[in-house]
């Protein structure tokens, strides 16, 4: 497989899918639209199935890009590249992990203009893992700002009551963000005369210019993941998303900042990255502590969930920015971890919306009595949600503590408080849906988890427990790649110290 362009085969096979659903499902029937399902489940299923390829053929000793292609593309200086390391490779393989289970998902739960729909996923799928792989700032761009088209749709065409205002705000928050990304991107270019990823992470910016250039790309990741204050988008454009729109929202394309400050600010901007971290502490524990009591005051489940996303991926930031060892490796277990349990989240809430239509917290109570499996299933990832030793969440979580604890003490302690809150927000939420007395009429006849929504859900439970025991496959992957981030930056800003030194002396 390594002599195949298999990036390519598992970036663009699902758009491959996507027009075949395109061509050839013609009629708006029954039979028609059962098979746009099977055509983009088993798409996603196949790319699933050839992106373990790249992991099976993956150098763990290799710090640098494996699986590199490249062709001429625009004008010559900007070409088509991709290329995954030891960071990359993680996200790709999520990204194509989760998709079928979101097609599984989709199967009863969406109504109409199904083909629309499945082929609105597949391009989605295509522009997500274009943005983990490519290897050139414009190629980069094109994906990253490309994927906001389908989510777009999604919600607005597939979503709530609200869903228009939600996919609107959406849209135009991530959009704004990233202009001056595009514009940072260029000035990249006129400065170093290349859009080339792998020759920029070794170019040294000058630092006033690094500084500008940070605060560009920092810009488009704050809002992507989304930091406070600028987080305000996300709530509403998971309560109006479908169940399949809010799992990949909160799985894969919140994580698109977290890469983009590994991938870009801090290998590119490593001066300007040790000046701004004590801000980024900041806004991150405030994000840990602060959406977590507005958690606490949610009456919806789904918004309950995004809010507590925001405070995980606090934790991303903080552990990230530390720029250790345990910090950075806690913050991409942090956000495998928590692709795999909140994704896992939204999936519970769809499975009882499904059935009552409805997210209020009050409209449940009991559910233990009639879905027995449905309780166990969500207790799991409410308490890998909680960070409950043994399961997934426990590991970033702790890791991205122990870095900050090294660098500074307080953020380290304020950001623990995050851990306790958490608990009381979604203790609180599981014992008002699943435990007390069944009371409610409507309650009395609801069935317990299909055949269907366990397939769904067994992976992620499998795989919330096994990272949480044995966490040791996503270290060895990111540990060459992590290692060599970190000895670059220390050589960037040894290098920076120096050469003030030297002009202070003269």
């Amino acid at each position: 497989m390594t002599d195949w362009p298999i990036l390519s085969i598992v970036t663009f096979l699902p758009l491959l899918g996507a027009l075949f659903i395109f061509l050839l499902v013609r009629e708006e029937d029954e039979i028609s639209e059962r098979g746009a399902k099977f055509v983009a489940l088993w798409t996603t299923i196949i790319t699933f199935i050839l992106s373990l390829f790249i992991w099976v053929d993956f150098d763990l000793s290799n710090p640098g890009f494996q699986f590199v292609e490249e062709r001429d593309w625009l004008g010559g200086s900007i070409k088509y590249r991709m290329g995954v390391d030891g960071i990359s490779m993680l996200f790709v393989i999520l990204t194509t992990f989760l998709m079928p289970g979101c097609i599984l998902a989709s199967w009863t739960s969406v109504k109409g203009r199904i083909k629309e729909y499945m082929i609105a996923f597949l391009v989605l799928e295509t522009l997500m893992i274009g943005v983990f792989c490519a290897l050139d700032l414009v190629l980069f761009y094109l994906f990253f700002e490309g994927g906001l088209i389908p989510m777009f749709l999604i919600i607005g065409v597939w979503g709530g009551q609200r869903r228009v205002y939600a996919s609107f705000k959406f849209f135009l928050y991530t959009l704004l963000g990233s202009v001056l990304m595009l514009l940072a991107i260029m000035a990249m270019y006129w400065q170093a005369g290349t859009t080339d990823i792998t020759a920029l992470l070794t170019y040294k910016f000058p630092v006033g210019m690094q500084t500008w250039l940070w605060i560009a790309f920092f810009a488009s990741f704050a809002v992507k993941m989304p930091m406070w204050p600028v987080h305000t988008w996300l709530p509403d454009a998971h309560v109006e998303a479908p169940t399949a729109g809010s799992v990949v929202l909160a799985a894969i394309l919140l994580k698109m900042g977290g890469y983009g400050f590994l991938r870009f600010s801090l290998p590119m901007f490593p001066v300007a990255s040790a000046d701004f971290a004590p801000l980024v502490f900041t806004l991150s524990v405030i994000a840990i502590i602060y959406t977590s009591l507005v958690a606490l005051m949610q009456t919806d489940m789904k918004k309950l969930i995004a809010y507590s996303s925001v405070a995980h991926m606090g934790f991303v930031t903080m552990g990230v920015f530390t720029l250790t060892q345990q910090g950075i490796q806690g913050g991409i277990f942090q956000m495998l971890s928590h692709g795999l349990v909140s994704g896992a989240l939204f999936l519970c809430v769809g499975v009882v919306y499904d059935r009552m239509h409805t997210r209020k917290i009050a409209d449940y109570g009991g559910l233990v009595n009639r879905m027995p499996i449905y309780a166990f299933t969500f207790m799991l990832f409410t308490m890998a949600n909680v960070g409950l030793p043994g399961t997934s969440g426990f590991v970033g979580e702790f890791l991205t503590l122990l870095g900050a604890y090294k660098v500074n003490t307080w953020v380290a302690f304020l950001a623990t408080t995050g851990v306790i809150l958490s608990a009381c927000y979604a203790l609180w939420l599981y014992r008002r849906v699943v435990f007390g007395e069944l009371e409610k009429e409507s309650l009395k006849n609801i069935a317990d988890m299909n055949w269907r929504e366990s397939i769904v859900l067994v992976p992620l439970i499998v795989l919330t427990i096994l990272f949480g025991i044995y966490p040791a496959p996503i270290f060895d992957v990111t540990a060459a790649s992590v290692e060599n981030l970190i000895t670059n930056y220390e050589q960037a800003l040894a290098t920076f110290d120096a050469a003030k030194v030297a002009l202070h002396t003269q």
